[in-house]
């Protein structure tokens, strides 16, 4: 490897600015540290389910009131990313940089350090680990265990604009099930935020354990291990076709609308189901949080509270004079607090898989 071209110092890097980066940021941004967002991608247009955001969320974060807008209830992706950049781009310490992926990690008695692709390098007292289920910064907590593993089913995901969609639609979150499949939907607020019935998206995941040779055929599976998910160019027309099938055979009005909108306009993904108990939570000075500490099915509807638990947790810890003592003591509170939970939390949705995939 040639030396890295330069040096950033910073009290605290974050490898990852999805949500739990940013709740990180924000959590630890009371404290008055310095902190930079190292993250991958420039691409936030994203589509995955929806996400409960609790009330008062970005108060809980920072402790401050006016820490920025984040609407309550259910939401896009897309919308709590947004409100989540909009509060981290009003406070002056924290750091976003974007196209930085991080390949090499490494730490001393004095400090730990990311290296990007480009051989840029970054200093820092800690560094946390927030880059998902595919976390690099894992593979340094947990060598003997790096990756988060395939359920053995995975969910169809689609949106549709409900006026595009001939049928009325409930106010709140479904659950359905239907012979050897089961089913969330939801009503989100439409891209303007209204939450007008008639103006608003419609959400559904459908959770399926009887295509799971398209994935390994498609590369999106190989082994245990989930490389991407299945997106549309990467499905034939008989898949959809059949789709629609079980569709209109399965799943009752209004969904079988919406689902069958999605399916005409090829707009739905295929989303590997992943799992991941953890063993540890922190290593020196490298911790993890949110999908890149656990990652339980997302029948739990519990994975963005758990990261934002994380997130304040560890802000509960590790403050400046934690960092002026040396961090380990502190990582090691937050490893204590949090393990047993997390834990818990994904071998709870385990159980609730092994069962979903024996009765398929």
């Amino acid at each position: 490897m040639h030396a890295p071209a330069h040096s950033m110092r910073s009290d605290i890097i974050i490898v990852g600015a999805s949500l739990a980066g940013l709740m990180t940021a924000l959590a630890l941004s009371r404290h008055g540290l310095s902190i930079v967002l190292l993250e991958r991608s420039n691409d936030t247009d994203r589509t995955g389910a929806a996400l409960q955001v609790g009330h008062g969320l970005l108060e809980e974060l920072t402790g401050r009131r006016g820490s920025g807008r984040l609407a309550t209830g259910v939401q896009t992706w897309q919308a709590v990313h947004a409100g989540l950049r909009e509060a981290v781009a009003q406070v002056p310490d924290i750091t976003v940089l974007q196209d930085a992926r991080v390949e090499h990690l490494g730490q001393d008695e004095r400090g730990a350090w990311a290296i990007t692709k480009d051989q840029q390098r970054y200093d820092a007292a800690v560094v946390i680990g927030a880059d998902g289920y595919q976390s690099v910064v894992r593979r340094s907590v947990s060598p003997e265990r790096p990756d988060a593993v395939f359920a053995d089913y995975l969910a169809w995901v689609g949106f549709a604009d409900e006026a595009a969609v001939a049928a009325r639609f409930p106010a709140d979150l479904a659950f359905l099930e239907a012979g050897d499949y089961c089913m969330l939907g939801f009503p989100l607020p439409a891209r303007d935020g209204s939450t007008k019935p008639g103006n608003r998206r419609i959400g559904w995941a459908w959770y399926d354990a009887g295509h799971n040779a398209i994935l390994r055929e498609t590369g999106a599976i190989e082994g245990s291990l989930v490389r991407h998910s299945l997106r549309p160019g990467d499905m034939p027309d008989s898949l959809f076709d059949e789709l629609a099938r079980l569709v209109r055979q399965h799943w009752p009005s209004p969904w079988r609308e919406a689902m069958l909108d999605c399916i005409a306009r090829r707009a739905v993904l295929g989303t590997p189901v992943v799992e991941y108990v953890p063993n540890r939570l922190v290593k020196g000075r490298l911790c993890l949080v949110g999908d890149a500490a656990h990652v339980a099915t997302p029948m739990t509807g519990n994975g963005f509270s758990a990261a934002a638990t994380d997130a304040t947790s560890l802000a509960a810890f590790l403050d400046a004079d934690a960092l002026g003592s040396g961090p380990e003591e502190a990582l090691r509170r937050y490893e204590s607090a949090r393990l047993p939970e997390v834990r818990a939390l994904v071998q709870a949705g385990q159980r609730f898989s092994r069962g979903f995939c024996e009765a398929s």
